[in-house]
Formats: C-alpha cells, sequence, structure tokens
C-alpha cells in the first residue's frame, strides 16, 4: 500500500514540472514586461506625469475619490506585481524539487547524463524564478512609495481646499 501511494506521489509530481516550468517562462517574461512599464512610468513621472491616483482623483470630479476608493486602486495597481514577486520563488522551488528525484534515481543508477540533464533543468528554473521574483519585488516596492506619496499628495490638497 505504501510503496502504490509513493509511486502516485511520484508520478503526480512529474505531471506539474511542465506547467510549473511554463508558468516560470511566463512569470520572467510578465517581470520585464513589468519593469519596461516601471522605466515608462518614471520618465512620465519625472516630466511631471504618470500619476496614476491624482489623475483618478481629479477626473471623479469636484469631491473627488473617497480614501477608500483610492486605497483600492492603489491595491488594484499594485495586485500583479506583488502576487509575481510571491508566487514565482515558489515556483521556482517547486520546479528545483521536482527533477531532483530523478536526478537522485540517475545517480543511484550510475547515469551521470540523467543527473546532469535533471540538474540543469532545476538549477535553471530557479534562477529564472528567482531573477524575475527580484524585479517584480523591486518594482513593487518603489510603485508602494509612489503610490503612498500621491495620496499624501491628495490629502494635503484636500485640507488646503477645506482651509
Amino acid at each position: 500500500m505504501s510503496s502504490v501511494l509513493e509511486t502516485t506521489m511520484y508520478t503526480v509530481a512529474q505531471l506539474f514540472l511542465l506547467p510549473t516550468l511554463l508558468l516560470i517562462a511566463a512569470l520572467f517574461l510578465y517581470a520585464f514586461w513589468v519593469l519596461g512599464e516601471f522605466v515608462m512610468l518614471a520618465l512620465r513621472r519625472r516630466g511631471g506625469a504618470g500619476r496614476p491616483l491624482v489623475a483618478a482623483h481629479r477626473a471623479a470630479g469636484p469631491a473627488g475619490l473617497s480614501e477608500d476608493e483610492l486605497d483600492l486602486r492603489a491595491h488594484k495597481l499594485m495586485e500583479g506585481p506583488r502576487i509575481a514577486s510571491r508566487v514565482t520563488p515558489l515556483l521556482g522551488l517547486v520546479a528545483t524539487m521536482i527533477p531532483m528525484g530523478p536526478a537522485l534515481k540517475g545517480l543511484s543508477d550510475g547515469n551521470l547524463a540523467q543527473v546532469s540533464s535533471n540538474l540543469t533543468v532545476a538549477f535553471s528554473a530557479v534562477i529564472l524564478a528567482l531573477i524575475a521574483a527580484a524585479i517584480t519585488f523591486w518594482v513593487a516596492n518603489v510603485r508602494r512609495r509612489w503610490l503612498a506619496e500621491e495620496m499624501l499628495e491628495i490629502a494635503r490638497s484636500r485640507s488646503q481646499g477645506a482651509a
């Protein structure tokens, strides 16, 4: 009974390697998309534009957006990079661990080519995942600060308008 369960778990785990690698590849590309978006936003901010919360607040009319609405918009803007920065390293760990089983089996069988092949997949996947996570983590943190600055700017404009 135990060996059937172990074999089943091994087989199921192996089925997740390809989807995990595809997700890591997609998140790697997404990280560079986010980085490009970030650079464009930084350039626009230098020119005085590129402030999505301020723009949405002004577009909402004389009353503007409530604090809750601004907070919700900020969370929506941060959602993608924030989730990617947390999920990508987990997928990298999964993509590292799945090939380790066949690599260890190949090592015990004396098949060094199988060991090499599996370790190449494992380490390549984790490296790409960590690069993607680092990019999205950095972008998310800087954008979080920018959005906080915008919320302070909006709060100051409200207090000056009330005075």
